[in-house]
């Protein structure tokens, strides 16, 4: 009975100490408020020991929340993370200007390539007149086509560039002349009577223009039926070797252009519309011999590249387990709420534990790494996939950019616009949503009405394109100036809908969409000058005043901060029941 007795008398004297300790706080969130139901009552009576593991995951959390500053203050910890992005942001950085130095050689060499062709096998072809050039007459087609073989039969003696055509062993490969027409029909468009047979035919041929230059000589039976005529494509394949890499100690590829004349009689409206497109293939060269150059300049970048890897992959490593250590966190703190004070914790202050900063700086080494390998495999002629590498690395370096801003935001003064960016956003997407419908509707209905007399009007994509150009303020008189006055209904209706338009988005909506941002700025702005808790999370870690350089904060290497605060707690309380007695 005494012992019973003894027992009661502590945890009464446990309940006691707890509720003192939290009216000295003023913290309403570790205990239940007042109109709920006593500890007792529920038998959670909390001993020291729990208060002193209240304070330890007090710690903790904030801990887990202080900038590398507060964090080498509070346990001596060197910020290994700030340093390693200072450092991953310099050498990538370099990594992408050497690339994208090396791509632009690429892309530059494949659009003047395409514009020799131009120039080489369209006949009075003229820069700039791709959208304008065609052909009217019959004998047009004839002299255009025979022109083409011509000039690929005498290549090698008109270009001043290093193109050779495409061997297969050891015969050239041929040029084909594909005619697509409908396999029967008559037409009488006197009469308004036709009959046709809606089955496509192709018929093709294989030209050697190297021992027949013309088209008489090649194929003098050949004969295009105009009436019937779908289209006529020219296909030949020519090599070449970018030697401009050269110069920055890289080894040349070899190109494989497959050039595509096509003769588009699709409208039969009198009018062909002739096109020049070509594919290209960037391969290893099989054999080569560089003779006044260092490879060593290839070496350097492959380190480089091999460097950022590891720096990525440590960088990965350290943010990967900070995101484990928050979810562990959120766990602790979840069972606290639930099982001490029977609160569920909003998924708000949930998602504060998990860092979106720390996402974004692993999704964008997880993109640098692969593009870097890529780049690895560009360098040694593995592979060729340029764009795709640039895709990665580009996108992987504008992520590391942009996480620096997790670091700015530990200044007051940069905080309050990380912080009004991600209270906005939820408003944002909820009224870009809205005004997406708003948006879609006018582009639809752009495309249906004026496409046939406006060319920005063409596709969904151009509709879409001019509709967000005269959002923005851009490009609008020529919009209105453009509309073709072919047909009154449609040029008036152009008014309106262009009138709507611009007033409705530039007016309304933008205005709208600014006020959103501002007021969530001005709210911000407010809490930060009251100071007071805004979130169940920061009311349980504003009763922690402990300062960083309190020493607080600092690991006992022989017992861990859980024991170790409960200790220190235990041996307080005692010294206090001994002095009362």
């Amino acid at each position: 009975m005494l012992e019973a007795g003894g027992a009661s008398e502590r945890e009464l004297l446990c309940v006691i100490q707890q509720c003192s300790d939290m009216d000295e706080s003023g913290d309403l969130y570790d205990v239940c408020e007042t109109n709920a139901s006593p500890p007792w009552a529920d038998h959670q009576h909390q001993c020291p020991e729990d208060l002193d593991s209240v304070e330890c995951l007090r710690r903790k959390i904030k801990y887990y929340f202080m900038n590398p500053c507060e964090k080498y203050h509070a346990r001596g910890r060197k910020p290994w993370k700030l340093i390693l992005q200072i450092i991953k942001i310099a050498i990538i950085t370099i990594q992408l200007v050497s690339f994208g130095l090396s791509n632009q050689m690429v892309v530059t060499f494949k659009e003047e390539n395409l514009m020799t062709f131009n120039h080489l096998f369209l006949k009075d072809y003229v820069d700039g007149g791709m959208d304008t050039y065609a052909v009217y007459r019959q004998e047009d087609v004839y002299d255009h086509i025979d022109y083409i073989i011509k000039q690929y039969g005498l290549l090698h003696n008109i270009t001043v560039g290093n193109h050779q055509y495409e061997k297969n062993g050891a015969v050239y490969t041929p040029l084909l002349l594909c005619q697509e027409y409908y396999r029967n029909g008559t037409f009488y468009p006197g009469n308004e009577t036709f009959e046709i047979d809606a089955q496509v035919q192709t018929e093709c041929f294989k030209v050697y223009p190297m021992y027949r230059p013309s088209l008489p000589e090649a194929l003098p039976h050949f004969e295009l039926h105009f009436k019937r005529m779908l289209s006529v494509k020219i296909t030949f394949a020519l090599k070449t070797i970018n030697l401009q890499t050269v110069r920055h100690r890289e080894l040349p590829d070899c190109y494989d252009f497959t050039v595509i004349i096509t003769f588009n009689n699709q409208a039969h409206s009198g009018r062909i519309k002739v096109d020049l497109e070509n594919d290209v293939q960037i391969n290893e060269c099989r054999d080569w011999k560089v003779i006044g150059a260092s490879a060593r300049n290839i070496y350097l970048t492959v380190l480089l590249d091999c460097l950022i890897i590891v720096t990525c992959i440590t960088s990965f490593t350290l943010c990967t387990r900070s995101v484990i250590n928050g979810i562990q966190l959120q766990f602790e703190y979840t069972h606290y709420c639930k099982k001490h004070c029977s609160k569920i914790v909003p998924t708000s202050d949930k998602l504060e534990f998990v860092s979106g900063w720390y996402i974004l700086i692993i999704v964008s080494d997880t993109l640098t790494i692969i593009g870097s390998i890529l780049k690895i495999d560009i360098q040694t002629k593995v592979l060729t996939s340029y764009d795709v590498c640039s895709i990665f690395l580009g996108t992987g370096t504008m992520f590391v950019w942009i996480g620096v801003i997790r670091y700015m935001g530990y200044f007051t003064k940069y905080n309050i616009l990380i912080l009004t960016l991600r209270a906005a956003f939820p408003n944002v997407i909820r009224f870009i949503c809205c005004a997406g419908i708003i948006y879609l509707s006018y582009c639809f209905c752009g495309w249906i009405v004026l496409g046939p007399y406006h060319e920005k009007f063409r596709t969904l994509n151009t509709v879409s394109e001019c509709l967000f150009s005269l959002i923005n303020g851009d490009d609008m008189f020529p919009t209105f100036k453009n509309m073709r006055q072919k047909s009154s209904l449609v040029w008036l209706f152009s008014r309106v809908y262009l009138y709507t338009f611009v007033s409705l988005f530039i007016y309304m909506i933008l205005s709208l969409f600014i006020t959103i941002i501002t007021d969530t700025y001005d709210t911000i702005k407010q809490q930060q000058q009251s100071g007071t808790p805004t979130s169940e999370l920061q009311k349980f870690l504003s009763v922690c005043k402990d300062l960083p350089n309190s020493g607080a904060y600092r690991l006992d290497k022989k017992n861990g901060c859980f024991l170790n605060c409960c200790i220190n707690r235990c041996r307080k309380h005692q010294e206090r029941l001994t002095s009362e007695a």
